[in-house]
């Protein structure tokens, strides 16, 4: 069966004539078990669509680099066909590569929305906030201090990310976390935070600092099973433990007393919703690097595929929902076809991945904060 729900955008009296200008296609599906779920028809659609891009990006990407390879051989290599050297260059050389990939954009896609969720603040993103900055520190003091090998520069990109996180949360504690003061003592961290990145630089030799800047770059070069294993399990933890509390940041979004009213401890799932996305990101960063904007793009584009025609085009933040597994596969999108176009720009392994999104991400951050200023809210 199917219903009409208003989407909990504000809706003008001129607009109604009995039906909302937000309204949703919400079908109702029942299991043999008697179980019912809910599916909003629109992001349902919206979901499958930019999965289905994922996959096919994906595929490209197997498909690119020195020995090219069609998506048909990439398909029967998948499957366990194609010759010895086809079953060697996707499942040893580039499968790992691409779902690291992907699993990075879904880690940076939920976190970013969960930031923005609860600072309801466009720019409210890992890497706008100096979460980035703080795991770019830990792996920086793990390779000039300790010489650490690739585990050990991983462990200190944790350690960076989550003690950031802390001293963040500490700074902007003020009977509860407020969402600019939060973004304020985040952007302020960063700056600091990017300071200590030069300090390091200038500390380390020449060999410390080439292997610091590429790291830093954010790449998908040479990533392998040891670091898609670990990055999969956080991620499988930790994905769906946010995905368990999209409810309460819908809550969220719609103000601290109203949330309250409802029901929801906003202090208690604030602080775990924001402990359990720095976490996340200090693991997709350790994996890849600090790969920038792409938790910043991937939650408001995923909001703008998923909102009504005819709310769309106004302002800098659309709403409604924090619409987690949206973004968490427009992520995947995003770092998967940035990999691919930047192979088939400069070459394989020629430009890191990080290069190219942070060149289109910043030219869409100026485009925020344009229609931020121009709608009044900066």
């Amino acid at each position: 069966m199917s219903a009409t729900v208003k989407s909990g955008e504000a809706v003008g009296t001129e607009a109604g004539k009995g039906r909302a200008a937000g309204a949703r296609r919400v079908r109702a599906v029942r299991t043999k078990g008697g179980l019912s779920v809910r599916l909003d028809m629109r992001a349902t659609a919206v979901g499958l669509l930019l999965l289905a891009v994922a996959l096919a990006a994906a595929v490209a990407l197997i498909g690119s680099g020195d020995y090219p390879m069609t998506p048909s051989e990439v398909l029967a290599a998948l499957t366990g066909g194609g010759d010895a050297g086809q079953q060697y260059i996707v499942h040893d050389l580039r499968l790992p590569r691409v779902l690291v990939g992907l699993l990075v954009g879904v880690a940076f896609g939920v976190s970013g929305a969960v930031f923005q969720t609860v600072s309801r603040n466009p720019l409210g993103s890992p890497d706008v906030l100096g979460f980035s900055q703080g795991s770019s520190v830990g792996a920086l003091a793990a390779i000039v201090y300790f010489q650490a090998d690739a585990i050990g520069v991983a462990a200190g990109a944790v350690a960076g990310g989550v003690g950031t996180g802390i001293a963040i949360f500490l700074l902007a504690w003020k009977r509860g976390i407020h969402g600019y003061r939060f973004v304020l003592v985040g952007i302020g961290a960063g700056a600091m935070l990017y300071a200590m990145v030069l300090f390091l630089m200038t500390k380390a030799n020449i060999v410390e600092a080439t292997r610091a800047t590429t790291w830093m770059t954010g790449s998908l070069n040479g990533r392998g099973w040891d670091q898609v294993e670990p990055l999969a399990a956080v991620c499988a933890v930790l994905v769906p433990l946010l995905l368990f509390f999209g409810r309460p940041l819908r809550m969220l979004e719609m103000g601290d007393d109203a949330a309250y009213a409802l029901g929801v401890r906003v202090d208690r799932v604030r602080i775990v919703v924001l402990l359990t996305a720095v976490v996340l990101v200090a693991a997709a960063t350790a994996a890849a690097g600090p790969i920038s904007f792409v938790a910043l793009t991937a939650p408001q584009l995923a909001r703008r595929l998923n909102l009504p025609r005819r709310l769309k085009g106004g302002g800098g933040a659309p709403m409604p929902g924090p619409n987690l597994v949206l973004s968490g596969l427009m992520g995947a999108v995003l770092l998967v076809a940035a990999d691919w176009a930047s192979q088939q720009l400069f070459g394989a392994d020629q430009l890191p991945v990080g290069v190219l999104t942070g060149v289109l991400g910043g030219g869409y951050l100026l485009w925020l904060l344009a229609t931020e200023r121009k709608a009044g809210r900066v």
